[in-house]
């Protein structure tokens, strides 16, 4: 299924779901021109939030994206807390939820490394530039090889708005 951050963004917003926008999309929104099938967000692994995650989401019917269709599938409170990381379908696009990323880092980890975006009505954090840099880095996949370039030149051109 195509994505539409527009679909995925306000409601999590408005369940008051503590995330930050990272990944592909957050790249998009600092000036890449790549193209991305999904959302990739870090969310909070607190309680509540997990709750707030749960409830926002279970009208849009999400399900595991690489599992059978049959597949006996619960997304709840329980289901996120005895879970980590998420690849899901669903009826407002692919989103990939983090509990952590890189092995270690947390929504807390990234917070300070996060800024305000207003789109879509809405206002959510969005990943800095060096850090999601650094995140690709980590993550070693070919495709995050890829977009290393393209980002870091982004950078360097931002640097150099700052200092004009």
């Amino acid at each position: 299924m195509a994505v539409d951050l527009a679909q995925i963004i306000p409601p999590l917003v408005k369940a008051k779901v503590d995330f930050i926008l990272i990944g592909g999309m957050a790249a998009i929104l600092h000036g890449s021109a790549r193209v991305t099938v999904d959302v990739d967000v870090i969310y909070s692994r607190a309680d509540e939030n997990i709750e707030r995650l749960a409830v926002a989401l279970a009208p849009h019917r999400p399900y595991l994206r690489d599992a059978p269709p049959n597949r006996p599938f619960g997304w709840n409170a329980k289901t996120i807390y005895h879970g980590l990381n998420f690849t899901l379908n669903t009826a407002l696009g692919d989103l990939d939820l983090f509990g952590e990323i890189a092995g270690t880092e947390t929504y807390g980890d990234l917070l300070p490394h996060s800024f305000d975006v207003e789109a879509f009505g809405v206002r959510f954090k969005c990943i800095d530039l060096p850090t999601l840099i650094r995140i690709k880095e980590a993550a070693g996949r070919p495709k995050d090889r890829e977009a290393i370039g393209e980002l870091r030149v982004l950078l360097q051109e931002s640097e150099t708005k700052q200092q004009g």
